[in-house]
C-alpha cells in the first residue's frame, strides 16, 4: 500500500527549505506520495529583517500569540506521517508555526498520526520543542521523532554571524573572518540520512524505535552549556514579553530589551557558565545527564 506523507513548514530565509528538501530526497526515490505545504503569514515578515522589526516580533512570539496565515488546503484527510519543520524564534516557536499548529484543520490531520519534527536552529531548540510537544499532545498527535540541525560554531560567534545574516540577508563570511552563518551545507546535505531512517520506519511502522536510531545518528545533540542557558532564559523572556505588550511606548522598551539581550549574551552568560563549571556542575553530573537524555527523547 502506498504511503502518504504530509510536510508542513515555514521558511523565511530559505535554509529550512533546503533542509526539508534534503530530508525528503529518499522519499522521492521511493513510491511515496509526498505533499508539501509551505505556510505563509497573511502579512509576511521582512527578510532581511530590520533591527526594529526583528525585536518587535519578540513579545508575541514568546507569549504564543497566533497570527493570520494565508489560506491553504490539504489533499487528504489522513496521512501515514506528518513532518513538521520549523525554526525557533526567541527560544519559542516561530509565529507562523505557532499559528499553524493551532489551526483546527491542522489539528485534525495531526490527531492519531505519527509526527516527526525537523528543526533548523541557531543552536538552542529545547525550549521551543517543549512548547511544540505540548501543542502536539493537545492535538492528539503521536510524536515519534525529532531532528535538530544547528550552527555548530561557538555560541557567541554564532550570535554575531546570525545577526549579520538576519540583518543583511547575506549568508557569507562576515568581514571575511567569521564562519558562514546558519546550519552548514554539509549538515544540510547529510539530513537525507535522517530521511532514509524515517522512510524505513515508515514502511515497517515500528515508530517506537525511530528516535533512538536518529539520536545514534546525531540527530538531536544536546550541549550542556546551551541546555543550562535554555532552562533559565525563557522565564526572563516571558517577563520581558508580558511587560512590553502592556507598554504604550513599546518601541522604546524593545530597544532596552535589545541591549539587555546583548549584555546577557556577551557578559552575563559567560560569567554564569564559568562559575557553574568551576563550582557547581560537578555536583549535578547525574542530573544533567538525565536531563540531556530527556531532551534527546520525545
Amino acid at each position: 500500500m502506498r504511503k502518504h506523507v504530509l510536510v508542513l513548514y515555514y521558511s523565511q530565509t530559505g535554509q529550512l527549505t533546503d533542509i526539508v528538501n534534503s530530508f525528503l530526497q529518499p522519499f522521492y526515490e521511493q513510491e511515496v506520495s509526498v505533499e508539501v505545504v509551505r505556510v505563509k503569514p497573511l502579512k509576511d515578515f521582512p527578510f532581511p529583517w530590520t533591527s526594529a522589526s526583528f525585536f518587535d516580533a519578540m513579545p508575541e512570539t514568546v507569549l504564543g500569540h497566533p497570527i493570520p496565515l494565508q489560506e491553504f488546503e490539504f489533499k487528504r484527510e489522513r496521512y501515514d506521517l506528518v513532518v513538521l519543520a520549523y525554526q525557533p524564534w526567541f527560544l519559542s516557536l516561530s509565529l507562523p508555526i505557532n499559528a499553524l499548529v493551532r489551526l483546527s484543520k491542522v489539528q485534525a490531520v495531526l490527531k492519531d498520526t505519527p509526527v516527526v519534527t525537523l528543526i533548523g536552529s541557531r543552536n538552542m531548540w529545547i525550549s521551543s520543542q517543549e512548547k511544540l510537544k505540548a501543542l502536539l499532545h493537545t492535538a492528539g498527535a503521536k510524536l515519534v521523532g525529532n531532528i535538530a540541525l544547528v550552527d555548530r560554531n561557538p555560541n557567541l560567534i554564532s550570535v554575531v554571524t546570525i545577526l549579520y545574516w538576519m540583518l543583511t540577508g547575506k549568508k557569507d563570511k562576515y568581514l571575511g573572518l567569521f564562519p558562514k552563518p546558519g546550519v552548514s551545507d554539509e549538515d544540510i546535505a547529510q539530513t537525507r540520512i535522517f530521511g532514509q531512517t524515517t522512510l524505513e520506519i515508515l514502511f515497517t511502522e515500528k515508530w517506537d524505535g525511530l528516535q533512538q536510531q536518529l539520536v545514534q545518528q546525531g540527530a538531536a545533540a544536546v550541549q550542556y552549556n546551551l541546555m543550562f542557558i535554555e532552562e533559565r532564559a525563557p522565564r526572563l523572556f516571558s517577563l520581558w514579553a508580558r511587560f512590553i505588550v502592556k507598554r504604550q511606548n513599546r518601541k522604546a522598551w524593545l530597544v532596552v530589551f535589545k541591549y539587555y539581550l546583548l549584555f546577557a549574551l556577551f557578559i552575563v552568560a559567560p560569567i554564569v557558565l564559568t562559575l557553574n563549571t568551576l563550582f557547581l556542575r560537578i555536583f549535578f553530573l547525574k542530573k544533567a545527564a538525565a536531563k540531556m537524555k530527556y531532551y534527546q527523547g520525545l
